[in-house]
């Protein structure tokens, strides 16, 4: 019976292929021909630079050299409005979302730390108490892992995708920095040690490190940097996008030149408020790409960096600052030598470079007063006491206000679920109190932010931050340049543009050369990877590809 259906089938189809030969005298397209082996790069590289607003881009553009910054957007191709999707913007839940295309709702990292209502501890986003260091003296800088992000990376899926063939290894300063990028599956992740100026990891990932690392540790590189000093690259009067050199709002009191000496062979956790943090970081991504031939077959590798000294820098002087602008256009050099050694090692053309940021920040307190424009910072604790206070007075429940955090208030569930008033009334009566304090905009039951009167934006913001397991019970929302911090220096991790909008370059393999002005997220990075790359999401991944980017 299968044989005569056959038959018949192929009469058919001969039939109609005489039929419209005869009609129309065509020869039949041809079915498209697919190549041997899916196309990759040898190499993708991931540059985040930590804290960078993204209109850095364009504030320093006409002081930076030809093969740095402006050879990413003159090259490759910039993604203009790239936004963060959630709040509050940390450098945790940035570098997590950059790589998993999730947000903290789904991936669980939100933020660097957080209170964790089921252990009711703190928790550090990567601490793991059942790993230790290595690579040097054991301590609690090294007793990190990527064990609580709870979906994969793109790292991750390279690494599935070529069977584990394909290489991943996170560099940074910070272990977050690091750890996060590099995901679960990484045969490495290292970050420095400030304590003794050594690059470390965990038996997470290995028993010893290479001995390229080892090696590299004795050179205990700080100390060279320490022996320059810290000068502006150029003459401090050609900084006009700067104020002046020192500032009382600046949290670190200091004029040019920036003494360093003192530090050599005592202070190595100093190097990292300085531009030199990045030259030594992107120093040991060269020395990785050597040693691990990273890009040097045809299986792609992945490696992910972090240029962290930016946020350091940032946040003890500020966006306005000579000593911004100065790192700034000291990283530009680095990443010029950065390029030109990929372009020498892995050849141009074989690789795969994308340069984003994980926030932003604010302005400083003081310089938006000084220059007549609204600006304040409130306290955590101070939060959490008037909060408290309000609440003993008006229901006599005791300390039922455990912490303010992230923009969130953390209840006492403990109390909330024994005393007499209901839970429903504590957090009515204490949204409407943390309205009226100064510099809030707004505040929200989480549960019931669907009913809340707080913009579109906001909402959606505060709903893709929030993880039911981890999160707190109220989220608040500051004025404008309003910060939780210091009178002195800055920071971020509020929804507004300035911490939100983000630089997002492509450049190399597969990358067309341009820019686009639609609206994208940082959750759209992982999945345009995964296109390119053809390979699968993240299994978190609530992204889109960005298609304006790739030559086909």
């Amino acid at each position: 019976m299968k044989k005569i259906s056959f038959l018949i089938f192929s009469i058919s189809i001969f039939s109609l292929s005489i039929s419209s030969a005869q009609t129309k005298k065509t020869i039949p397209a041809q079915p498209k021909a697919f190549p041997a082996e899916v196309a990759r790069p040898k190499l993708v590289v991931g540059l985040v630079v930590d804290q960078m607003r993204w209109d850095y881009l364009y504030r320093y553009y006409n002081r930076y050299t030809n093969g740095g910054f402006k050879r990413l957007i003159n090259e490759g191709f910039s993604v203009e409005n790239t936004f963060i999707p959630y709040t509050p913007t940390y450098t945790a839940c940035g570098h997590t979302c950059i790589y998993t295309g999730s947000v903290p709702a789904v991936h669980g990292i939100i933020g660097n730390d957080w209170y964790d209502p089921e252990t009711k501890k703190n928790v550090y986003c990567t601490e793991d108490s059942s790993v230790s260091t290595v690579g040097s003296t054991p301590s609690s800088e090294g007793n990190m892992s990527p064990k609580n992000m709870l979906t994969t990376t793109i790292t991750d899926e390279l690494r599935l995708a070529t069977n584990f063939r394909g290489k991943v290894i996170g560099i940074s300063l910070k272990d977050r920095g690091s750890i996060l990028p590099a995901g679960h599956a990484a045969n490495a992740a290292y970050w420095y040690q400030g304590s003794t100026g050594n690059w470390i990891t965990s038996t997470y990932y290995m028993k010893e490190v290479p001995t390229w690392i080892a090696d590299y540790n004795k050179l205990k590189l700080a100390n060279k940097f320490y022996a320059k000093n810290w000068e502006t690259l150029y003459p401090i009067n050609t900084y006009v996008n700067s104020t002046a050199d020192e500032k009382a709002y600046e949290g670190k009191l200091s004029t040019f030149p920036h003494q360093l000496t003192q530090n050599v062979d005592k202070n190595f956790d100093a190097i990292r408020s300085t531009p030199y943090g990045n030259t030594i970081t992107l120093d040991l991504a060269k020395l990785a790409i050597l040693s691990e031939d990273l890009g040097q077959d045809n299986i792609t590798d992945f490696l992910a960096v972090s240029c962290s000294s930016t946020d350091y820098v940032g946040h003890a002087y500020g966006p306005n600052s000579v000593e911004a602008e100065d790192t700034y256009l000291r990283l530009d050099k680095d990443f010029e030598e950065f390029f030109n050694y990929l372009d020498k090692k892995v050849g141009k053309g074989n690789y795969t470079v994308f340069l984003t940021a994980d926030h932003g920040a604010a302005h400083v307190p003081g310089f938006m007063q000084e220059n007549k424009l609204p600006s304040g910072v409130v306290s955590d604790r101070d939060i959490a006491n008037k909060l408290n206070t309000y609440l003993n007075d008006k229901f006599k429940v005791n300390n039922v206000v455990l912490k303010s955090q992230n923009n969130q208030i953390i209840f006492d569930h403990d109390k909330t679920d024994k005393g007499d008033v209901s839970f429903d009334v504590i957090k009515s009566a204490s949204v409407e109190f943390l309205k009226r304090l100064d510099g809030f905009q707004n505040a929200v039951d989480i549960a019931k932010i669907s009913q809340s009167t707080l913009q579109e934006i906001q909402k959606k913001m505060i709903t893709n931050g929030y993880n039911a397991r981890r999160s707190g019970d109220i989220y608040y929302v500051l004025q404008p340049n309003w910060f939780n911090g210091s009178s002195t220096g800055t920071t971020h991790g509020n929804w507004n543009p300035y911490d939100s909008h983000i630089p997002l370059v492509f450049m190399g393999w597969g990358i067309k050369a341009g820019a686009s002005n639609k609206t994208h997220y940082m959750t759209d990075i992982a999945p345009t990877l995964a296109a390119l790359l053809h390979i699968q999401m993240p299994n978190g991944n609530v992204g889109e590809p960005i298609t304006e980017i790739t030559n086909k």
